[in-house]
C-alpha cells in the first residue's frame, strides 16, 4: 500500500542537495531470523530526530546500517539495549540514526536480515497530514450533505443526515429504574459534528476538541508560526470566504453548541447534588436558564452499519448538565476573543453565551449526569472543579472581568502542578494552557509560575521515555480506552514547553510520541488511515464499514484510532485480547466491532491536527 491513500496538489518540499553514497549493503546475515524493525512509517524530519526500535531476543548490541532506495548503505552503527519491556511485551534494542538528514524516499533501517518498511526524509513528511487531520471533522458533519469534491472522492460523499435534527428530553425509566420527567420544550439541534462511531453529538466531548483546534489557532497567531489553514487551503465548503478555514470548522461545531443552551425562562426537573445514580433517585425543579444540555443522540444504539442519512431512530435531548455548561462557557468565551477580528456579531453572541452559561453553572453547580439509557455514550464526570477553573480562566483570559480572577483564585489549580495530560473529564489543563499562553490580566509572575507548572509537567513526559522500551513519553503499564489521545495530548504540553524554553529535547519528545502513533509501536502498525505500509482501515465507525458493508468506503486519510486498551474492555473482541493476557501495547484490533480499542472520535483527531502541524512549521 502507498504511504497515503489519495494526494493533494501540494508536493512535499525536499532540500536540494545531491545524495552521497558511503558503501553498498551487501553481506548481510540473518544472524537474528526473529527480529523486528519498528518506526515511524511516514517519514522524518531532515533536521530532526529519527528513531527505530528493534524487537530481538539478543542480550548484546546489534549490528545495524541505514540504506536509500537504491540499497546503498548512508549510515552504520550499533543498538542501545533497553531489555525487557513488559508494556510491549519484546525485548528491545533502541538505533538513532538522527544524524543523518540527507532527503529522499525509499530509506529503510535494517539489522541482519530483518528490514524496516521504507520511508521519506523530508522537510514536510506531515505536510498532507495536517490537512487531512483536520478534513475527519468535515467528514464528520451533521445536517448537511458530504459533497465528493471536498470529501475527497466519491466513495466518501454521502446524503445529510439529521437534517432536521429536532428533540425534546428523554424520559422513563432508565438502566437503573430511575423515571426521568422530560421536558416541555423542544430544540433545533441540527448541525455539529457526529462524536465518534455513532450518532451523538455531545457538549462535554465537543468542548476539549472546540478547545484544542482554537489553542493550535491562537498558538500559531500569537507566537506567528503561520497560517497553515489560512482561507482556502483546505477543501471545505466554506473555503474562498475570506475566514481562516480551521475557523470555518469549528465554527460548525460552536453553533451546535450555542443552539444546546436553554433558553431564558427554562425549568427543568434535575436529580441535584447526587454524583451515583441509584434506585431511588430524587428530582427537584431548578431555574434551568442558560444551561446546556448534556447530549442529543438515538433513542437506541443503531446497527453497524448505518449510514447518518439511513438512521430511523428517534433523536432525543437529554437533560441539562453543570458539566455541558461549563464547556459551553469555556468555548464560547474562547470564541469570543477569536471572533472579535473576523466576525463582531458572532463574537457578541458568544460571550453573552459563555456569560449566560457561568451564571446559571454557579446557580446550579452539582447537576450531574447520570441519566444512563442506552443510544448514546454517558460522559458523565462527578468532580465538576476542574470545569469551573476552566471556564473562569477562558472568561478571564477573554474579559479581564475580576469576578472571574477571583473565581481561578478560589480553586486549587491556580496554584496547583499539573500532573496530567489534558482529556475532556480533565480540563483544568486547558484553562492553565490559555493562562499561559493567551495576554490577559494576570501579574507577570503568575503568567511565569503558570509556564512554569507546564514545563514541569513536560519534564515528567520527557523523562518517561526512559522507562519505555519504545521511546515514548507514556510510560504507564495502564493503556485505557482512546490511549492514543493521551499520548497526543502530552505531546501538546512538550510542544509548548518547546515554545517556552526554546529546548529542543520537547520537540524530540513530542516527535516520539508521533513515531508511535504512525508505527513505531510493537504491532508495527499506523493508528492513522491512509497513513503508512499498516495504517488503519477497519474503525468502529457506521459509515466508514467496509469489512461490514462492502459496499461502504474505507475511513478517509487521516483518522485515528483510539488506540490500545489494557484497562477497561467494553467489546468482545477487548475481553477476549485482555482475556488473553496481552501486553498493554498490544492489546488492540483493528477491527469494526472492537470500539473500546478502535473507535474514531472527535477529540482524538483534534490534538492529531495540533500536533502535526507544531511539528510541520
Amino acid at each position: 500500500m502507498n504511504t497515503r491513500l489519495r494526494l493533494r496538489n501540494r508536493p512535499v518540499a525536499f532540500a536540494a542537495c545531491a545524495l552521497v553514497f558511503v558503501a553498498h549493503a551487501s553481506g548481510a546475515t540473518c544472524d537474528e531470523p526473529g527480529a523486528s524493525i519498528h518506526l515511524n512509517q511516514v517519514g522524518f524530519y531532515t533536521d530532526g530526530q529519527k528513531r527505530a526500535v528493534i524487537s530481538s531476543q539478543a542480550e548484546t548490541p546489534l549490528e545495524w546500517r541505514l540504506t536509500d532506495g537504491s540499497g546503498e548503505v548512508r549510515l552504520r552503527g550499533r543498538t542501545w539495549v533497553f531489555g525487557d519491556d513488559p508494556v510491549s511485551g519484546d525485548h528491545v534494542h533502541l538505533v538513532d540514526f538522527s544524524e543523518y538528514g540527507e532527503p529522499g524516499h525509499g530509506y529503510r533501517v535494517e539489522s541482519g536480515c530483518a528490514r524496516s518498511h521504507s520511508f521519506v526524509i523530508g522537510t514536510a513528511p506531515y505536510g498532507d497530514l495536517k490537512y487531512d487531520a483536520l478534513s475527519y471533522f468535515y467528514h464528520n458533519r451533521s445536517g448537511v450533505p458530504i459533497d465528493q469534491s471536498y470529501a475527497g472522492g466519491k466513495e466518501w460523499a454521502r446524503p445529510a443526515g439529521h437534517v432536521r435534527d429536532i428533540a425534546t428530553c428523554r424520559k422513563g425509566r432508565d438502566g437503573h429504574g430511575n423515571r426521568w420527567p422530560g421536558c416541555k420544550y423542544k430544540l433545533d439541534l441540527t448541525g455539529g459534528w457526529y462524536d465518534a462511531g455513532d450518532h451523538g453529538k455531545y457538549v462535554v466531548n465537543g468542548g476539549i476538541s472546540v478547545w484544542t483546534l482554537l489553542n493550535l489557532y491562537e498558538r500559531q497567531r500569537l507566537l506567528e508560526k503561520g497560517d497553515p489553514f489560512a482561507d482556502g487551503h483546505t477543501s471545505i465548503p466554506e473555503a474562498g470566504n475570506g475566514v481562516n478555514d480551521l475557523l470555518d470548522e469549528v465554527r460548525f461545531e460552536l453553533e451546535f453548541l450555542l443552539r444546546m443552551q436553554a433558553p431564558r425562562g427554562t425549568t427543568a426537573r434535575v436529580p441535584v447534588d447526587i454524583k451515583q445514580n441509584g434506585p431511588r433517585l430524587e428530582f427537584s425543579s431548578i431555574d434551568a436558564s442558560g444551561m446546556a444540555h448534556h447530549k442529543i443522540g438515538d433513542e437506541n444504539w443503531t446497527a453497524v452499519p448505518t449510514p447518518p442519512h439511513l438512521d430511523k431512530e428517534r433523536r432525543v435531548l437529554f437533560p441539562v448538565s453543570t458539566a455541558a455548561t461549563l464547556n459551553l462557557a469555556a468555548t464560547a468565551a474562547q470564541c469570543a476573543r477569536i471572533w472579535r477580528e473576523v466576525d463582531e456579531d458572532f463574537a457578541e453572541r458568544c460571550l453573552e453565551a459563555a456569560a449566560l452559561a457561568w451564571s446559571a453553572a454557579n446557580r446550579n453547580p452539582k447537576v450531574y449526569f447520570i441519566a444512563d439509557f442506552s443510544g448514546s455514550g454517558l460522559y458523565g464526570d462527578s468532580n465538576l472543579d476542574d470545569e469551573f477553573f476552566w471556564a473562569a480562566a477562558e472568561l478571564f483570559a477573554t474579559t479581564g472581568d475580576p469576578l472571574y480572577r477571583d473565581a481561578l483564585r478560589k480553586l486549587p489549580y491556580f496554584t496547583a502542578p499539573m500532573t496530567r495530560e489534558p482529556a475532556w473529564p480533565r480540563v483544568a489543563e486547558l484553562g492553565m494552557i490559555s493562562l499561559a499562553l493567551v495576554p490577559n490580566g494576570l501579574r507577570r509572575q503568575v503568567i511565569s509560575s503558570l509556564r512554569g507548572r507546564i514545563v514541569a509537567a513536560a519534564d515528567f513526559f520527557r523523562d518517561e521515555r526512559l522507562r519505555s522500551g519504545y521511546r515514548i513519553p507514556f510510560a504507564t503499564d495502564r493503556y485505557t480506552w482512546g490511549s492514543n489521545s493521551n499520548i497526543l495530548n502530552r505531546a501538546i504540553v512538550l510542544a509548548l514547553a518547546h515554545d517556552f524554553t526554546g529546548d529542543d529535547e520537547y520537540r524530540n519528545a513530542a516527535i516520539d510520541a508521533m513515531d508511535y502513533i504512525l508505527g513505531r509501536n510493537p504491532l508495527d502498525q499506523s493508528y492513522v488511515s491512509g497513513y503508512g505500509k499498516r495504517p488503519l482501515t477497519n474503525p468502529h465507525h457506521r459509515f466508514w464499514a467496509p469489512s461490514a458493508d462492502s459496499k461502504l468506503p474505507l475511513p478517509p486519510p487521516g483518522a485515528l484510532s483510539g488506540g490500545p486498551n489494557s484497562t477497561n474492555p467494553a467489546d468482545k473482541v477487548a475481553a477476549e485480547l485482555i482475556g488473553s493476557k496481552c501486553a498493554p501495547q498490544r492489546c488492540w484490533r483493528d477491527d469494526i466491532r472492537a470500539y473500546s480499542l478502535n473507535e474514531v472520535a472527535i477529540n482524538w483527531n483534534a490534538p492529531l491536527v495540533w500536533v502535526t502541524t507544531y511539528l510541520d512549521e
